[in-house]
This record gives C-alpha cells, structure tokens and sequence, in this order.
C-alpha cells in the first residue's frame, strides 16, 4: 500500500507541473495571438496595394501578347502577299496553293473587316494567277503540231500529252477547290474568282477547239482531194465516213480531258464549254459536207456511188453523232440528219434518172450534117457505163437497198409501168429483192436500147457483130467473171435475159455473117438462088469464096469479142463447126461429078484452108 501511495504521489507531483507548463504555453500563445493580430493590421494595407499592382502587372502582359500576336499577324500577312503577287511557280505548286487555303482559313474563322477584305484581294489575287497559268499550260499543249485523226483509225488519236497532263493535274484541284458563290456565298473573293474560272474555261474551249480544227482540216483538205480525183466513187464516199469517224473520235478524247480539266464542272457550265469547243468543228463539218454535195451535184451520174457510199457510211455514225455532239453539248439541231436528207434526196432521184439516161442512150447525136453519128461496132459507151454501174452496187447494197425500200418498188420507171418481175416471199430480204429489181429494169432498158442501136447500121453483118460484142461484155462483167458479186444481185429472170439475149446475138451473126457461106450452097433454089447445073455449082463456089473474102474483110474493119480471148476461140470453134463440114461435103460431091476441066480456079481452097482462115478470123 505504501508503494502505491507513494506512486500516486509522484503521479500527481507529475501532473501539477504539467498543469504549470500548460498554462505558461497558453499565455505565451496569447502574447503570439495578440502580436499576430496587431501585425496583421499593419500588413493588411500593404497586401491591398499589393493585388493592385498584381492586376496591372498581368495588364501589361495581356497587351503585351496582342501586341506581338498583331505584329506577327501583319509580318505573315506581308509574306503571304508577297508570295501571291509573285504567282505560282509549275515546280512549286504547292507553296502558293498552301499560302492561299491558308488565307481562305482566316476568311472562315472571322477577323476583322478590314483583315477579311485584304485576304480575299489575296486570294482572288492568287486565284487569278492561278488561273492565267492553267491558262498557260494549256495554251502550251495547243501549240503542239497538230495531228492526222484519220491516220489513227479506228482508235482515237494523241491529243494533251502525259507530261502536262500530270503538271496540270495538281492545279485543277486547286482551282476547283477555290470557294464560289454557290458554295461560300459570304467569301467577298467568291465572285471575282467565278468570273476568272469562268474566263479560264472559255479560254481552255477556245484554244482547244482551234487545234482540234486544225487536225481536221488538214484531213478534210486530203479527203476533198481523193474524193474529186479517186475513180472509185465508193472509196471516195467511204473516206467521207471515216473523216466523220475521226471528228467523232477527237470529240470524244476532247470531251474527256474536259471532264478532267475542267474547272467549273455544274452541267450548265459544262454543256456550255463543249458547245464553245465543238462550235468550229460543226462549222469545219458543215462546209465539208457541202463541198462533198456540190461535187455530186454537179455530175450525178458520175458521182452517183460517191453519195450513195457517203450517205451509207453517215448513216451508221448517226447513233453516235446523236451523243456525242447533241446530247453532250445539249444541242437540238442536228448537222448530220440535215446533210443525210440532202444527200438521200439525191440518192433517190438517182435510180430514175440512171434508167432515163440507159434508155436515151437510143438517141444518137446529130453530125453537123444533120444525121446521127455513125457507131463502131465494139463496146459502146453506154454499155461500159451500166457494167460500171451495177459492179459498184454490192459495195453500196445497203445504202441502195435503203433508198430503193424509200423510193418504192418500180417508182424508178418514173410513170413507165410495168409490174415487179417477182414478189419478195415471206422473211425474204425486201431490200435485197428491190435492188435485184432494179438490176433487172436497167439490164432490160440497156438490151433493149442495144437493139436500137443496133438498127443505125446499114448492114446486117456489122449490126450482128455490134449486138454480140456489146451483150457478150455485159454477160461476162456481170455474170460469168464478175469483179465484184454482182452476179448475187442478178435475179434469175435477170440472168435468163442476159443469156437469152446472148443465144439471139450469137444467132444473128451466125445468119447475118456466116449464113451466106453455107445457103450458098443449099439444095433449095430459094435459098440458094441457083441452079443444079455444072453452071450453078461453079456459081456456088465462086460467091462462097467471095462471101468468105467479105467475111475475112469485115472482120478485119470489126473485131469480135475483142476483149475475150476464150469466148472468141469458142466462137471461132462454133463457125468451122458451122460452115466446114457443109462446105467439105459439097467439095467433095462435086469434085468427083467434074464439073469444071478446071477445078482449081472456083475451089480456091481447101476445106482445111478454109478451116485455117476461119480460124484466123478469131485470133
């Protein structure tokens, strides 16, 4: 107990000098607290005027930053300027195209009036050096040698080459992406640089279409040419065709790199732009064509198959025509329909006016005299015109096919009559059959035009010969050895009469030529004209050797089948077969009746010598 008494002793001896320290802490504290306060009042002024110069010192800063951010401002705004004013450069582009959207930025986002006005003179500014280089450029392809399209067929030509087409390339996106009215209506450049695309474009129509021009013309200038001097029409009015072909082409080449250097691309402006470049080459198309109709209008019969082929070659390009230079440009008229109806017009008074001039051809011009002019006994001019004539048809059967199924069956006899030799059976080719009916018509006008002709002269022998050379050509260029299949356009009435009129040619030479040899020496009195006495026989002998020297004369004045060495031989093997065997049996019924102490003075000949010189006639 006493140690415990003696704990709590020291314990509380402990806790009163606790007590005794805290209380010297808490008045000590009570002095710092009184101390604080009283420092804290004299500081309070101070601090006041402290935050005062605080709030002017970050014043100061602020308008220091303006300050350097409006300085700064103007110096890129001067160095912006002085890019744009010294223009773009081809090898770099994109320094000047940055400087720009760079402007057009702080147009967007709203400086101040003044600041908005001076970057959009800047940007209207670069916008039109932009535009003068485009314009630079392309002015640069369209100075490049112009080239043949023609030479390039059926493939399109060579026009913008690669190179610039990579140069101007990066430029047209620039000047695409420019902001216009349309789209930036609140961008006071926008107008003005509407107007400078707008400029640049028409330029680009312009300066294309001048090159363009001047690769056609050349090509228009050579097809002029070939077309007066190429005699084949048909080539001539197919070289028309293709010229057309290759204003196509380079139309289309032309409309592509519009599509892709373009700069204003709404479909107005578009339309717009290629009716501005394909304007010249219409006006290039036009007078070509014309000049082309004028040529066939002043010699139809001449330059019957250069319009036919020229209107068939057309009228397959229409379809295309029809896109390419109406539907593109948003054009109505039509320039190719409007020569097609000229030239079928012509076309179709062709086929009557052809038949009109086979069947004239009856007609001899008078001598000055006042007769007709004699004829030769070859090919006459008329003959070689419809060989001519109906060769060239298979080249141009479609386009003559056409414009017969227009004209009508038989309207080519111009009110002569006469009903179609055959009807077209169901699914047959109605066309095909027109023009074998026409084939037909003029075969027939031309036989009957040769018999006419035939009658001016005086004898029988040279107006035999004239009808055989004649119908014999006009068989063997169209039927037997044709140049061209002419022969498929030839129906079988057509074939009947060349041939039917062939076998009465041959006939009337044998009778008219020939005939006198062998009715010499005839049994009948009446064909003969003589008697049956030794008097008569050496009657006989002495007009067969005299119509044999006449026959030998007339071949010399008039050739037979001239041109046809194998038909000639044929001819000359049916005469010995004809006369020959006639006169060797006379020569030998007769010789052994001795009819003369003299027989070699009326039997000239041999029937072998006979059989020479007939043969020689047709060598």
């Amino acid at each position: 107990m006493e140690d415990e008494a003696a704990e709590i002793e020291l314990l509380e001896q402990h806790l009163n000098k606790t007590t005794q320290i805290s209380q010297r802490m808490t008045s000590i504290l009570s002095k710092f607290d009184t101390r604080l306060v009283k420092l804290e009042k004299s500081i309070l002024p101070l601090h006041n005027s402290t935050q005062s110069l605080t709030r002017l010192v970050q014043n100061i800063e602020s308008t220091l930053q303006s300050i350097d951010k409006v300085v700064s401002n103007h110096e890129g705004i001067a160095a912006e300027e002085a890019l744009i004013l010294r223009g773009p450069q081809p090898s770099d582009l994109t320094a000047y195209i940055d400087a720009i959207e760079r402007l057009n930025a702080n147009i967007a986002f709203k400086a101040t009036d003044r600041s908005m006005r001076d970057n959009a003179r800047l940007v209207e500014t670069g916008a039109k050096k932009l535009a003068h280089l485009y314009t630079k450029l392309v002015a640069e392809a369209s100075a490049a040698p112009p080239v043949q399209p023609m030479a390039y067929l059926p493939s399109s030509p060579p026009t913008i080459s690669s190179a610039l087409l990579t140069t101007l390339q990066p430029l047209v996106t620039a000047l695409r992406s420019l902001p216009l009215p349309a789209t930036h209506p609140s961008n006071p450049a926008s107008s003005g640089i509407l107007n400078a695309l707008k400029e640049a474009q028409g330029g680009y129509a312009e300066m294309r279409s001048g090159w363009a021009k001047k690769c056609l013309d050349g090509d228009a200038r050579r097809v002029a040419e070939l077309v007066g001097a190429e005699s084949n029409s048909a080539e001539g009015g197919k070289k028309v065709g293709m010229w057309v072909e290759a204003l196509l082409n380079l139309a289309e080449v032309e409309y592509g790199h519009l599509l892709n250097l373009g700069l204003l691309l709404s479909p107005q402006l578009l339309a717009t732009t290629y009716t501005s470049f394909i304007t010249p080459l219409l006006t290039l198309f036009t007078s070509t064509v014309s000049n082309v109709q004028s040529l066939i209008k002043s010699s139809l019969s001449k330059h019957v198959f250069l319009a036919l082929s020229a209107y068939s070659s057309l009228v397959a390009l229409q379809p295309r025509w029809d896109d390419v230079m109406r539907q593109r440009a948003g054009r109505r008229d039509n320039e190719l329909a409007e020569a097609l109806h000229s030239m079928r017009g012509v076309c179709l008074r062709s086929f009557p006016e052809f038949l009109a001039d086979v069947k004239l051809a009856e007609v001899l011009p008078l001598a000055p005299g006042g007769k007709p002019i004699e004829i030769g006994t070859g090919v006459t001019d008329i003959t070689n015109t419809v060989v001519d004539y109906l060769t060239q048809l298979p080249g141009v059967q479609d386009a003559v096919g056409a414009t017969l199924l227009i004209l009508g069956d038989g309207n080519w006899r111009m009110g002569a009559g006469g009903a179609s030799i055959t009807k077209s059976a169901p699914g047959e080719d109605e066309e095909k059959v027109l023009v074998e009916h026409f084939t037909f018509d003029v075969i027939n006008a031309l036989l009957r035009t040769l018999s006419t002709l035939s009658k001016t002269h005086r004898r029988p022998a040279l107006s035999s010969i004239f009808l055989l050379n004649n119908i014999a050509h006009l068989r063997q260029h169209l039927l037997v050895a044709p140049r061209t299949p002419i022969d498929d356009l030839l129906s079988e009435p057509t074939q009947t009469a060349l041939n039917s009129g062939l076998r009465s040619a041959k006939a009337g030479y044998f009778e008219s030529v020939f005939g006198p040899l062998v009715t010499v020496f005839s049994e009948d009195k009446e064909k003969s004209g003589l008697g049956s006495g030794k008097q008569s026989t050496k009657e006989r002998f002495l007009r067969f050797f005299a119509s044999l020297e006449e026959v030998a004369e007339t071949h010399r004045f008039a050739k037979v089948l001239e041109e046809d060495e194998a038909g000639r031989k044929k001819l000359g093997e049916e005469m010995v077969r004809f006369v020959v065997p006639v006169f060797k049996v006379f020569v030998e019924k007769h010789r052994a009746k001795d009819f003369s102490k003299n027989p070699s003075k009326y039997i000239k000949a041999t029937p072998d010598e006979v059989e020479r010189q007939i043969r020689a006639l047709f060598k």
